[in-house]
């Protein structure tokens, strides 16, 4: 799928954004973001996009009487840009379902924990209350549900004895920016098909060792 415009919506630093810059400025990402949305206006992402010569544009929810009005603005600025493929990167809005069912299959999302579990904020205060030992990140399909919707791929990570919500996020964060664009260019070269709800990636697969955690003790 040649030259494939994205749309990244955001509402804070932006860094899932950058790692997406970092991907396509490689050819063998066939696709450019068209525009940035962001509905804070003190974003950093969105100087982020400004250095990368990106359109930006603030659509602030603050300004509509409603969730409606809100998502019909982007979802006009989003097809008035040519927008193909939308990748939400820390974007802090949950979309109406008929926003999603306008862009159905045409809506990505990155959430800091395997899913399902951990919906919703604060993913790493959560796991580490219920005391996992496995911790991660998943890249899936949005659906009209929170945090729902067909999984294209997850990363795990360790949960270590001292480990609290910041320091685990931050390892977990390293992660998201390695699959949110092996996510992207697998839709990019239509690799990702869905049946029934669900994602086959048509790649040669590589399985690593499975994460245990903790360790042997012995």
């Amino acid at each position: 799928m040649a030259d494939l415009k994205l749309g990244v919506l955001i509402s804070g630093r932006g860094t899932n954004l950058q790692a997406l810059i970092d991907a396509l400025a490689r050819p063998a990402y066939p696709a450019r973001v068209a525009l940035v949305i962001s509905n804070e206006p003190g974003a950093l992402g969105l100087k982020r996009a400004e250095s990368a010569g990106i359109p930006t544009q603030i659509i602030d929810h603050r300004d509509f009487e409603d969730g409606a009005g809100f998502d019909g603005t982007l979802d006009g600025a989003l097809r008035h840009a040519g927008v193909e493929l939308v990748c939400l990167a820390g974007f802090m809005r949950v979309l109406s379902p008929g926003f999603v069912e306008r862009w159905h299959d045409k809506v990505i999302n990155i959430h800091p924990s395997l899913l399902p579990s951990f919906t919703g904020l604060e993913a790493q205060g959560q796991a580490l209350a219920a005391g996992v030992r496995i911790a991660g990140c998943t890249v899936h399909f949005v659906r009209a549900s929170v945090d729902s919707g067909p999984i294209i791929v997850q990363a795990a990570v360790p949960v270590l004895p001292d480990d609290d919500a910041e320091r685990l996020a931050a390892r977990v964060l390293k992660q998201e920016h390695r699959i949110y664009p092996m996510a992207v260019r697998w839709f990019l070269e239509d690799k990702i098909t869905l049946t029934d709800e669900r994602v086959d990636i048509k790649c040669k697969q590589h399985f690593p060792e499975p994460v245990i955690s903790p360790g042997d003790a012995a």
